[in-house]
């Protein structure tokens, strides 16, 4: 069994980090309604906010590995320029999509669209840990406030969605290969 490296980073970048990072942020938008909903009766103890505070720490880290390991990582290879004369595109994934007028619009709107809404996911998750470190459980108090922390991780969850789909199937379409190889597994 063999992967390259390219494909291994691509592999961590969208289900390692991006994967975890759905179904992270589902659970923390269910955890901030719960806690902080106005019918919620229970006292929040500070261990629970304190973990809370950590998870959406840990959240929006890795809301930025994926971003950043997607950006200057995987997209360079994505973009790569062949050189004149090459017929043979598979390793130059931008260039293998527009050449079929069948995939062509994976690029101009998969990709064009992914790589912008995805930043929308790091820095909304950004705003919602850093509410919850400086309010704490003080953000039942504030209604409002606490709606649009819900809004933003909302906002961030439906961005890194976008993103995973458009990521799934540009990477389904065009991988991006190359690079050494990492052997797994020897055959028999």
């Amino acid at each position: 069994m063999e992967i390259t490296t390219r494909s291994l980073w691509t592999l961590i970048h969208g289900m390692g980090f991006g994967a975890l990072y759905l179904l992270a942020c589902s659970g923390a938008l269910v955890e901030l309604y719960r806690r902080y909903a106005p019918a919620a009766g229970d006292v929040i103890s500070a261990c629970d906010e304190s973990f809370l505070r950590i998870y959406l720490v840990v959240m929006a880290a890795l809301a930025w590995l994926t971003v950043l390991t997607g950006a200057y990582i995987i997209y360079p290879w994505y973009r790569a320029v062949p050189p004149a004369g090459t017929t043979n595109l598979t390793a130059f994934p931008q260039r293998l999509l527009m050449a079929n007028p069948s995939t062509v619009a994976w690029h101009s709107l998969g990709m064009e669209w992914k790589e912008h809404v995805a930043w929308l996911a790091p820095i909304s998750m950004t705003m919602a840990a850093g509410v919850m470190m400086q309010y704490g459980r003080d953000l039942k108090k504030h209604p409002q406030l606490r709606a649009v922390v819900l809004s933003f991780m909302w906002i961030s969850l439906l961005a890194a969605g976008v993103a995973g789909f458009f990521g799934a199937m540009l990477n389904k379409n065009a991988p991006v290969e190359g690079g050494p190889t990492i052997r797994l597994m020897h055959g028999e």
